[in-house]
């Protein structure tokens, strides 16, 4: 019943997590935020986590862990429905400021057109639409709801992991922890899997569904403006994490020995009845306990830090991981401004695809490292083989870039005939400088001639017909002075396509990144063996505690922010709220966007490659001539590296599960402070 329990807890785990990654870029366009405070929002699991982890380290197995767990999938769950909270008090989401407030009057408007004698308020929002919007639509400080509920997600995950694998492992028969563990990566892999295909699903429906009627909606999946149902997940993985909670408050603290309860009851009265006697004893004793402990913990965390061995590999794994997290947070972005793909379409592919790529790769590397029994060192080497084919492979991105998109006023004249050197006040052109357009408008329409123009006032076009999404517009003057021999200089609502060029380029990123993911997922069991290898074996839970703690403070909270900083520097054009102020990028320039965030995984990816080599040198010159091959218990250590790092947050990070194995080491180990 604990293992079923456990199961629905971990699948409620995984689909929350995939969920958070699969919809920061809706929630970005959302709550009109830049790239670097989404990677915060992000960034807030791991925080919450951080404030607990030590608190369940140390009391966890002294309570009752099955309702400890149950709590913390209760609290998961409100952080869920937290996220999704913000959507009900909003309003309606409004993808233009053409008009005033509302989304079925600004669809039903129509979309202001080149008129050479027009009024320049035609064109432009006046002020006093703008501050009216402003006045109705609180999106400004939302998002922080989203942020604090992502960070109750991060606290409720935190004691399923320990306090789960601890119990399995104190009260499983004789060699079958492994089994249940095993069996619980397996259905682990359910919730990153249901995530990926609930975020295809909701990213397709609008985002006021049911609140709306869908055919005055204007915009469709592709546009750059399009928010999806982003909340309706959350609010299936809150009550998910809340009903599979109910379970783990009707299992006992101790599945089989009762009369050892009742003996431990009578025990602890007596054990009272003595310490009311001697309260002062106890009290001066207990002080001298604290004091030894500190003192103890003290020169532990020293002896690790003096480590030559476990300081390289702690540098390593966060530059590998750092990478991997900053570059998988941003990933369904990446696709969409590179590629055109929409979001379903990118949750969709990577969800069928990597998932189970990254599963078998896993069970493959354990049972290469079973199979061939290596050595510490050649774990090490199998180690360094993997990240470097990994590396190779990720190069190959640089070459699937497609070409900036052609965007008048951004990437070309307004003319279309001419390169611009910046994005930056590019002037506007004799084809549309009578016609008094508001620059700041983004209603991109394709012309004819294959370029897209950030409005139709800025693409000079005289007439529009048609409504909603068919709306087709005539007689544009610049996409005449493009030299376009068609007579028919018309635009049609939205950007235009990517060429089939950059189609075949996709599917080619595809299959490179499912060859990264196989490399990757089959060097993932050995990052905690080489963790705890490397110590002295009374230092493990510490080791591994402390490795954690290192590695989502620098690296999951961090790097969600600085590669979100690096992106918002490739936007070309900004969104400006219902406030005045800017919002979200509308588009980006995509070949410095691919540059940029495949770069800074190269930059964090090769120097730990290096840092591979000086710690296989230093192994070998450390362990020569001695035996170092992992043992047959080892087993128990692989099957939950490859159960957690499946699991840990919703996504594959290779040692980032790194905390749940602290109580996991055998009946004998405890915490990180008992240690």
């Amino acid at each position: 019943m604990f293992l079923a329990a456990l199961s629905l807890c971990n699948i409620a785990k995984g689909l929350g997590g995939t969920l958070m990654k699969s919809s920061i870029t809706q929630i970005e366009r959302r709550f009109e935020i830049s790239s670097s405070l989404a990677g915060l929002i992000d960034g807030g699991f791991e925080i919450g986590n951080l404030l607990v982890i030590v608190f369940v380290s140390y009391f966890g197995s002294k309570l009752h862990r099955p309702k400890i767990i149950g709590i913390g999938c209760l609290v998961m769950g409100i952080g869920g429905i937290l996220i999704a909270l913000p959507h009900f008090f909003m309003g309606h989401y409004r993808y233009s400021k053409e008009t005033d407030t509302d989304p079925l009057e600004n669809s039903t408007s129509s979309l202001a057109t080149c008129l050479t004698n027009q009024t320049l308020s035609f064109n432009r929002t006046s002020p006093e639409i703008v501050g009216k919007g402003c006045g109705r639509e609180t999106v400004s400080y939302t998002w922080i709801y989203v942020f604090l509920g992502n960070m109750l997600r991060g606290i409720g995950e935190t004691p399923t992991g320990p306090l789960g694998m601890s119990y399995i492992d104190d009260f499983a028969k004789d060699g079958h922890s492994s089994v249940y563990i095993g069996f619980l990566g397996g259905i682990g892999m359910i919730g990153p899997i249901l995530g990926f295909i609930m975020g295809s699903v909701f990213a397709k429906l609008y985002v006021d569904i049911g609140y709306v009627d869908m055919s005055t909606i204007r915009i469709t999946p592709k546009d750059s403006r399009w928010v999806g149902a982003w909340w309706l997940g959350f609010l299936v993985a809150g009550l998910f994490s809340i009903i599979s909670s109910i379970p783990f408050f009707f299992l006992p603290k101790n599945p089989y020995d009762q009369q050892k309860e009742r003996r431990v009851s009578t025990s602890s009265h007596v054990l009272k009845t003595n310490e009311e006697r001697n309260k002062t004893a106890s009290l001066l004793n207990h002080k001298n306990n604290v004091a030894n402990n500190m003192t103890g913990f003290f020169q532990s965390l020293k002896s690790i830090l003096t480590n030559p061995l476990y300081v390289i590999y702690l540098f390593l794994t966060l530059l590998q991981l750092s990478s991997f997290i900053g570059s998988f947070t941003y990933i369904f972005k990446y696709i969409e401004q590179q590629y055109g793909r929409a979001a379903f379409q990118a949750n969709f592919l990577l969800g069928t695809i990597t998932v189970p790529t990254v599963g078998v790769g896993m069970f493959a590397g354990g049972y290469i490292i079973k199979k061939f029994k290596f050595t510490l060192v050649g774990i090490a080497k199998f180690s360094f083989f993997t990240s470097s084919m990994s590396f190779l492979f990720y190069l190959l991105n640089f070459t699937t870039f497609c070409e900036s998109k052609s965007v008048a006023g951004l990437t070309l004249t307004y003319d279309g005939n001419n390169p611009v050197t910046s994005h930056i006040g590019v002037p506007l052109s004799y084809c549309n400088s009578d016609c008094n357009c508001d620059k700041s408008q983004w209603e991109p329409v394709c012309g004819n001639n294959g370029i897209t123009y950030i409005s139709p006032c800025l693409a000079g076009c005289k007439s529009s017909t048609g409504s909603k999404k068919s709306m087709v517009f005539y007689n544009c003057s610049c996409v005449e002075e493009t030299g376009f021999q068609n007579r028919n200089y018309s635009a049609h609502l939205g950007e235009c396509p990517r060429d089939n060029a950059c189609k075949q380029k996709f599917y080619i990123h595809i299959a490179v990144q499912v060859l990264n993911s196989i490399f990757s997922a089959l060097g993932a069991s050995t990052y905690i063996l080489l963790a705890v290898k490397n110590v002295q074996p009374e230092l493990k839970s510490l080791a591994l505690g402390f490795h954690t703690l290192f590695i989502r403070t620098l690296g999951g909270i961090l790097a969600p922010i600085y590669f979100g900083v690096l992106i918002d520097r490739t936007c070309m054009k900004w969104s400006m709220n219902s406030c005045g102020k800017r919002g979200s990028c509308r588009i980006y320039n995509s070949t410095l966007f691919g540059k940029l965030y495949f770069g800074m995984s190269v930059i964090l990816r090769f120097p730990a490659l290096i840092l591979y080599i000086i710690l296989i040198l230093a192994m070998k010159k450390k362990y020569e001539g001695k035996d170092t091959k992992t043992p047959e218990n080892e087993k128990n250590v692989t099957d939950e590296v490859n159960m957690e790092s499946l699991n840990n947050n919703g996504y594959f990070v290779p040692s980032a599960g790194a905390d749940r194995e602290t109580c996991t080491w055998g009946k004998k180990t405890t915490s990180v402070a008992n240690q």
